[in-house]
């Protein structure tokens, strides 16, 4: 294989993905004068490439975020960079690494967030010309993720943030937070303390370069939330009944008699209201949508046009992106659809298509199509085993994020359609009190 390539496509993979969740003053990208940086955060050196277990795959090297600056121009400080490297290192002494069993029945706990010495920090926002700080998560199969100390932030990381934003901004400088996470984290108690978040995900290979190149504005993100960042757990419709009852180790033996371990069987009572579906539903309001991302320009949404105001096999919707600001960049365009809700229950609205723009240069425009068909149109109603799409007006909506919408159009269902009829199989073998409206 050819590894310069591919090496070449992970890294603009893991660009194109990372989501500006934040960007207060134009933090970001980095300007100009800024060469010297305050690394703050255990990841910040020991970046996360990949989740754990089928989360993660065989990779040749890891760059760090602080090799990625590097490579990228900028002078990391070397008094923090030792402070950490040397605590990690020690660390990892104190816990030398396991078979892959081993580790998989009973993995190492991550290394606890290093304590910041505030003199350095109040040296540091002297020197440098902005502070970094990143937060890192990992988790996969066999380690469910915890509310305390995984989705919300540890004390320690708490107490870095407060540290670091406060020294900084007294000296009017800025600071920005990378999250290096696979899953949601808690983000509402501390974002309104620093300038700037970049949602970097775990990613890859090339992870410090792809990081350094968002930073730096040698790509614009375009990246969007593929989930709902909730205000606090409890928001989670989910968080009610997980994890749920506990069973013995008889009831949970797999093949051969062998122990799974586990001891709890969750029954999930969503229902139709999963991620977005339920916040939008019920008008709970998260920290960050379903689709939200920022840009370091702006796109207008205008001429959403359907190709027909009846519905008849299928539609096509079209909508004009252009790009207002003052720096080439993608959107990612989202259509949602509400459909009527006489005889089923119904969210909302549902995502029905997206698609990302070229890099539209500035006053540049693009025409996004999406065609509609009947099974989109659908949901499945258990009582006939069928997927039907209920007679009556529909209304399309584009926009940037699941609560930015742009632009809305509407058509009309003269008649129900069974769009396709199943077999009445996999019935659930207890009842289900799903979430209604």
């Amino acid at each position: 294989p050819n590894l310069k390539v591919n090496a070449a496509v992970s890294r603009d993979a893991a660009a194109e993905g990372m989501v500006l969740l934040k960007n207060d003053g134009n933090a970001l990208p980095l300007a100009k004068e800024i060469k010297d940086i305050a690394v703050f955060g255990n990841t910040s050196y020991n970046f996360i490439a990949g989740g754990t277990g089928s989360g993660d795959v065989n990779k040749a090297y890891t760059i760090s975020l602080v090799e990625g600056l590097n490579n990228a121009g900028y002078q990391i400080d070397t008094e923090v960079k030792n402070v950490y490297t040397e605590y990690i290192a020690d660390e990892k002494i104190k816990h030398p690494k396991k078979s892959f069993i081993e580790e998989f029945l009973h993995p190492t706990a991550p290394i606890p967030e290093f304590i910041i010495d505030k003199n350095l920090v109040e040296k540091k926002a002297t020197e440098a010309g902005i502070a970094l700080i990143t937060i890192g998560r990992n988790a996969g199969e066999g380690g469910d993720r915890k509310v305390d100390n995984d989705f919300n932030l540890s004390e320690t990381e708490q107490d870095l943030i407060s540290t670091v934003a406060n020294t900084f901004h007294a000296k009017n400088k800025k600071v920005v937070v990378v999250l290096n996470i696979g899953g949601v984290t808690e983000v509402a108690s501390w974002r309104d303390k620093v300038d700037a978040i970049l949602l970097a995900w775990q990613p890859g290979l090339e992870a410090g370069n792809a990081v350094a190149d968002i930073l730096k504005g040698k790509v614009n993100p375009s990246g969007k939330l593929t989930t709902t960042f909730p205000v606090s757990y409890a928001d989670v419709p989910s968080a009610k009944s997980f994890p749920g009852k506990n069973l013995s180790t008889e009831e949970v033996k797999g093949p051969g008699g062998f122990s799974m371990g586990y001891q709890s069987e969750v029954t999930y009572e969503d229902g139709i209201y999963v991620g977005y579906r339920y916040y939008n539903s019920f008008n709970v309001k998260p920290a960050y949508e379903f689709g939200y991302g920022l840009s370091y320009t702006n796109f207008t949404y205008n001429n959403l046009k359907l190709s027909s105001t009846n519905f008849k096999g299928n539609i096509t919707a079209t909508i004009d992106i252009t790009n207002t600001g003052k720096t080439a960049g993608k959107e990612v365009v989202q259509l949602y659809l509400s459909a009527p809700a006489e005889k089923m229950n119904k969210p909302q609205e549902e995502l029905k298509g997206f698609a990302k723009t070229n890099l539209l240069q500035p006053g540049q425009k693009q025409t996004i199509r999406f065609v509609i068909t009947a099974k989109d149109l659908a949901s499945f109603d258990t009582n006939t085993t069928s997927w039907i799409a209920e007679a009556g007006k529909y209304e399309v909506k584009a926009g940037a994020s699941s609560a930015a919408i742009k632009q809305t159009a509407s058509f009309q269902l003269p008649v129900e359609l069974v769009v396709e009829k199943c077999h009445k199989v996999l019935v659930p073998q207890v009842e289900i009190n799903e979430l209604k409206k």
